[in-house]
């Protein structure tokens, strides 16, 4: 896996194996109310990531995409919640009063969070995910507030 010096955090995962690394790093940092939001177009790696989180977490349930579910709890050294905004537009994301997750004791990681940006939390760690190929995939870390500020300073001097 490759960090560039960017402001932007960039880096490039060579294999869903390096993806569910980097995702393990991001679960080992997390604290109870992180929110993670994952953007990315289908098949480019935001249930894999979310699986590594989910290691990271000490979580031994396979954490699957809970597309048909909208959220997945998984518990481990923090509960995760994993959330799946992609069949939802914004008011019934709205309608999901999704507060007790977000503003909770755990973890939350949004799949398709461009949905509801609007309405998820304004500090976060957005990560922009992009297909370069069949098994790479980029990463684009987008801190926002001093907590994701440190944690992708983590992120970037461990990787």
């Amino acid at each position: 896996m490759k960090l560039n010096q960017s402001i932007n955090y960039d880096l490039i995962s060579h294999s869903p194996e390096q993806t569910k690394i980097f995702g393990g790093s991001i679960g080992e940092l997390a604290l109870p109310g992180d929110t993670f939001l994952l953007v990315g177009g289908l098949g480019t790696g935001k249930t894999c990531l979310t699986q590594g989180i989910a290691l990271g977490l000490g979580i031994k349930e396979y954490a699957v995409s809970p597309s048909f579910v909208v959220v997945r709890e998984l518990y481990g050294r923090l509960p995760l919640y994993h959330i799946d905004l992609y069949r939802l537009n914004l008011e019934e994301i709205v309608e999901l009063g999704l507060d007790d997750y977000i503003y909770g004791n755990g973890v939350c990681v949004v799949e398709w969070a461009e949905k509801g940006l609007s309405v998820l939390p304004a500090e976060h760690l957005l990560i922009e995910i992009s297909y370069l190929s069949d098994i790479e995939r980029s990463f684009q870390l987008k801190p926002s507030g001093k907590r994701y500020l440190e944690v992708t300073a983590q992120l970037k001097s461990s990787l």
